[in-house]
């Protein structure tokens, strides 16, 4: 059996803008991604800590160092810049697995720098 458990959580990001006329997805620094362990096209979940709302999408890479959140494609009319998110990424897991895993969390700051 396999149990679906937290892999990477990027804590408090700060949305630096939206774009509805694109495909679909969060663009994302890559340093960020990388902190917290997530790859390109990954499936995500982005929850809204101003408005409430959360969301299913997946995650491409933003230039190292931009400090990028970009909200991109129809998730732009639920998401606005200046809001915060916490962006949640889960892996399917054995028991054994289980035994030794943590995921990864960071927590950032109003200008999303990694503070945790």
């Amino acid at each position: 059996m396999f149990y679906k458990v937290l892999k990477s959580k990027i804590h408090r990001a700060a949305v630096t803008e939206a774009r509805v006329d694109y495909p679909g997805s969060i663009e994302i620094d890559a340093e960020l991604m990388q902190a917290c362990g997530l790859e390109p096209y990954e499936s995500v979940i982005v929850a809204d800590l101003d408005n409430g709302k959360r969301l299913e999408t997946y995650v491409v890479s933003a230039e190292a160092g931009s400090k990028k959140v970009v909200i991109l494609g129809a998730a732009a009319r639920l998401i606005n810049p200046k809001d915060r998110v916490i962006v949640l990424n889960f892996g399917f897991y054995s028991q054994d697995e289980l035994k030794d895993h943590n995921p990864k969390v960071i927590v950032l700051d109003e200008k999303n720098n990694i503070i945790g």
